[in-house]
């Protein structure tokens, strides 16, 4: 038989994570953002949960072509626009939108041959300083974008840095208003921090939530992903391979990081760093037995790493182990927040980690 760890993706709760964003954001058009290849969960696993929304954003040229081919003629938006001139090409062979965010990439505009003028959303760094054009220097550019004639529309938008912070919003939203007052196009401004957090100072034409679409909680551990009322989209899930019963004295793992106080007994997990769990998970960190909250002990290995069954006397070989997600058996969660914590992480990571051994599987009854 396989290996016994699975990761499942819950279409279920995705389309439940969807409707929660828009009914946060009322009108707002939803971008649903799958860069990353959906944030671990796989493009084409979620595309059917997440068609309702209003278009699809991501990072690169080839996860543009996954969307289109899986059939999807709505909007897709490049979230850093293009990467070179050639790219351009593509964009208008799919009909893309695209970011632009520096000079550069308005002179490939200037210099590109189309007969399809492009939509571009120009990009104003309000402070986060990764990509942008800062406030000063955005009517200039909105000018040189909007005489090109392979434009057709130009909309505006910026990142927050801070909507998930006591910092918060305020700062960023007056750079952005002063900077682009008067000027025509949309606005696509918040994303799923502010869609939780700031949803009535940050409303605009558009929107950006990505975590909150897969479960996340954007503000944790100040709000969990309970607090928000989302659910779990992926379980990384495995069993028991093996159960050891140890004395006071003894030790579990490489480097004995764990050290038995009393007899205990612990289970051997088929899951490892080499699976894409954190190598560096300390021994406490939250795992689910049959559906009842235990912890890790000692040092995760590459393939298997061990777990406290104090709590859960009647686990045992072949026992399912939840590293994250929604026990099958019992129907208990595991928020991924609350494992990527004590691993000084957080779960956008963890998803994006799970590594290509790991089968997947969606979830057939939609729940």
């Amino acid at each position: 038989m396989p290996r016994p760890i699975l990761c499942t993706i819950h279409p279920g709760a995705l389309r439940h994570n969807l409707e929660r964003v828009r009914r946060a954001v009322r009108e707002s058009r939803v971008w649903a953002v799958v860069k990353a290849n959906a944030y671990g969960h796989g493009i084409e696993r979620v595309y059917d949960a997440l068609r309702g929304a209003d278009g699809f954003a991501l990072l690169d040229l080839a996860e543009a072509e996954r969307v289109r081919a899986l059939g999807w003629r709505g909007p897709i938006l490049l979230l850093e626009g293009v990467f070179e001139p050639r790219d351009l090409e593509l964009c208008s062979r799919l009909a893309l939108w695209h970011a632009v965010h520096c000079d550069e990439q308005i002179d490939w505009l200037a210099a590109h041959k189309t007969q399809q003028p492009h939509r571009v959303f120009l990009k104003m760094n309000s402070g986060m300083n990764r990509l942008g054009f800062a406030p000063a220097r955005m009517r200039a550019a909105w000018t040189r974008l909007a005489a090109l004639p392979q434009v057709e529309e130009v909309s505006l938008m910026m990142h927050f840095s801070d909507a998930d912070g006591p910092r918060g919003i305020d700062a960023a939203m007056a750079a952005f208003d002063e900077a682009t007052r008067e000027l025509p196009g949309e606005r696509s401004l918040a994303n799923s921090a502010a869609v939780l957090r700031h949803a009535e100072a940050t409303r605009a034409d558009w929107v950006r939530p990505g975590i909150v679409l897969y479960g996340g909680s954007p503000d944790h551990p100040e709000h969990d992903a309970a607090h928000w009322q989302l659910q779990p989209t992926m379980t990384l899930a495995t069993r028991l391979i093996g159960v050891q019963a140890l004395d006071a004295g003894d030790t579990v793992g490489y480097g004995s990081r764990f050290t038995a106080e009393a007899p205990m007994r612990i289970g051997v997990a088929a899951a490892g760093y080499a699976d894409g769990y954190p190598r560096h998970a300390p021994t406490g960190t939250p795992v689910l037995v049959n559906g009842v909250r235990t912890r890790v002990v000692g040092r995760v290995s590459m393939d298997m790493l061990a777990v406290d069954l104090d709590p859960v006397p009647g686990a045992a070989l072949g026992s399912e182990v939840v590293l994250w997600g929604r026990s099958a058996g019992t129907g208990a969660v595991l928020p991924i927040d609350e494992v990527a914590q004590p691993c000084g992480t957080i779960g956008y990571e963890l998803m994006c980690a799970v590594a290509p051994r790991v089968p997947f599987s969606v979830e057939d009854n939609g729940g």
